[in-house]
């Protein structure tokens, strides 16, 4: 196991105004009216892309709280072949891969999809979510934060 570089508190003290703005960022598409269980799918998606452990536990908390299934986020991973995603979320985490593996960019057939399910308005807040969480795995990664612990009363409920 590595060891923490530094901790996700510790970016707040450090660096206050990059924290701000990373976090402002990151709450912009909410705000905007896109669905908070889609937001969640989608930095989901892009942690597991990045390897960041503290995201990836971080998402699957707040997802749990907002009452996506169980199902969906153990599946998120292979989405492809799960047929639990409706076409919109589909939309969103081929979305979400593009923005994530930028080297291979965005294929017209990926931005079409989005753009049959998403206003141009939505798919700009949904970049900016993307954009967002891609920054946090960014510093999640490079700084080896620590994932968060499950709550003892919601972890011996999922037990």
């Amino acid at each position: 196991m590595s060891h923490a570089r530094s901790e996700y508190e510790d970016f707040k003290a450090l660096a206050p105004d990059a924290y701000d703005l990373t976090l402002a960022l990151g709450q912009l598409a909410a705000k905007a009216g896109l669905d908070k269980q889609l937001l969640e799918l989608v930095k989901l998606r892009a942690s597991q892309i990045n390897g960041c452990a503290f995201c990836v536990q971080h998402h699957i908390l707040l997802s749990e709280r907002l009452g996506v299934p169980v199902d969906k986020l153990n599946l998120v991973a292979v989405w492809r072949e799960a047929p639990i995603f409706s076409a919109r979320e589909r939309a969103a985490l081929a979305w979400t891969e593009a923005l994530t593996f930028l080297p291979e960019g965005v294929s017209d057939d990926v931005y079409a999809e989005a753009s049959r399910e998403f206003s141009a308005v939505e798919l700009m807040y949904l970049t900016s979510a993307i954009a967002s969480i891609n920054v946090w795995n960014r510093f999640g990664v490079a700084y080896r934060w620590t994932p968060p612990q499950r709550p003892a009363m919601a972890h011996a409920k999922a037990s």
